[in-house]
């Protein structure tokens, strides 16, 4: 029973410190330059659609999570709109993250789907995380997420699109076991 009381004040610490990271986000530049200035995303800038950048998403659970962040959507690097991301997930999963997280468009089809008003990933949506220690597997397969900074590992080089979308995340900070992008749903206000 003790043991149990400090796995549960433990977690609600780490959820608690990973929000606050959350609580004072990137500003949009920074996440954008964040990414531009990583290999692995920097040709969908040049060949992208369009994409939508989230500067901070926070993510906590403790058997029951949820995620929330707030973004942008670009079209050829004109600022279209607002999108907000949500996430809730029921499972095996434990503890607190901030990441960062951008979705690029291959054409105008994907960019409309996701503008349509509300947009979801399925289960099967994976992104690429561009910082060494973070997990980039996805859907139903929770992962383990420890974070460090630094450039991707080889493993994780490499991503393309899959149904119009190429999705990648840059971890800010925490540590959650279970790690997905599968699930989020995303609203959209056209300026």
């Amino acid at each position: 029973m003790r043991y149990l009381r400090v796995v549960t004040l433990l977690s609600i610490f780490l959820l608690f410190s990973t929000l606050s990271l959350a609580a004072e986000p990137d500003s949009y530049a920074t996440a954008i330059k964040r990414f531009k200035s990583s290999a692995e995303a920097q040709n969908y800038f040049n060949h992208a659609y369009g994409y939508a950048i989230f500067p901070t998403i926070g993510k906590g659970g403790i058997g029951i999570g949820g995620a929330f962040g707030k973004g942008r959507v670009y079209r050829r690097d004109k600022l279209t709109g607002t999108a907000t991301l949500t996430q809730l997930t029921i499972g095996f999963q434990l503890g607190g993250q901030a990441y960062s997280e951008i979705i690029f468009f291959e054409d105008e089809r994907a960019y409309k789907e996701f503008t349509s008003g509300a947009f979801s990933l399925n289960a099967k949506a994976s992104a690429v995380a561009i910082t060494a220690g973070a997990q980039a597997q996805t859907g139903t397969r929770g992962q383990t997420a420890g974070v460090s900074s630094g450039p991707a590992s080889g493993k994780q080089l490499g991503s393309d699109y899959v149904s119009g979308m190429a999705i990648f995340v840059h971890a800010k900070g925490g540590l959650m076991y279970e790690a997905s992008v599968g699930g989020q749903k995303f609203t959209f206000e056209a300026l």
